[in-house]
């Protein structure tokens, strides 16, 4: 079972039946490349099919591959392996179907969850605007109201001066480390432009020259 990493282990899926639990378009280009290397790839998704949460290019190129079969309505329940105390190894899966209730067994030699990710910013003060799954909301996602001038922020920056979201906290993010890490390089100009003592001072910062961050418990 994996989290995501359908990339680093698909060469082990050589033969066996990999099954992928996930709707987005992550969950359609590991099935797609699952199925260079898998006897058979399987899709799994609560909803009736892919159209609505999945880029119509991927939908096309996994409906064309023989090799992939996308089951709609369905759940995965319950898995394990042939020896009940072998928990080290996965044999099988349990797929029970949303709309009757009915489950069956299928042999399964990979799990590959790619569920989307869920936020844990509960710790974010209500000061920095957060979309309702509760990112960060940057730039032109920042609610209107807090423009300045009727200009949006600039990018990666929040609704509070001085403070940037990069990476998967921010709302709109890929998701992805390389993505978080590209985002971290470019924001390094903000926070220098931010700091400097010659810089004009940003939307709702103090005339005085200072770059003091706003006083907003971030703790």
């Amino acid at each position: 079972m994996h989290y995501g990493a359908a990339m680093a282990v698909a060469r082990e899926m050589e033969g066996l039946d990999a099954y992928v639990v996930g709707g987005g378009n992550s969950a359609g280009q590991a099935a797609v490349h699952l199925a260079r290397y898998a006897r058979s790839v399987t899709v799994v998704v609560r909803r009736p099919d892919l159209s609505s949460t999945m880029s119509s290019y991927l939908v096309g190129e996994i409906r064309h591959n023989p090799r992939i079969t996308v089951l709609g309505r369905t759940e995965i329940t319950d898995a394990g392996a042939q020896d009940a105390d072998d928990a080290a190894r996965l044999e099988w899966l349990e797929l029970t179907d949303c709309d009757t209730g009915q489950s069956r067994r299928v042999p399964a030699g990979g799990l590959f969850l790619l569920l989307g990710a869920r936020t844990a910013c509960d710790w974010v003060p209500d000061a920095l605007a957060r979309d309702e799954r509760g990112f960060v909301l940057t730039g032109r996602d920042v609610p209107r109201d807090a423009w300045v001038d009727d200009l949006p922020p600039a990018d990666l920056t929040t609704t509070v001066p001085g403070v940037f979201a990069v990476g998967d906290i921010r709302a709109g993010s890929m998701k992805r480390v390389t993505s978080a890490a590209g985002e971290g390089a470019s924001v390094v100009p903000q926070v220098h432009l931010h700091l400097s003592p010659e810089a004009p001072p940003s939307p709702g910062m103090p005339t005085d020259g200072s770059r003091a961050t706003p006083d907003v418990d971030l703790s």
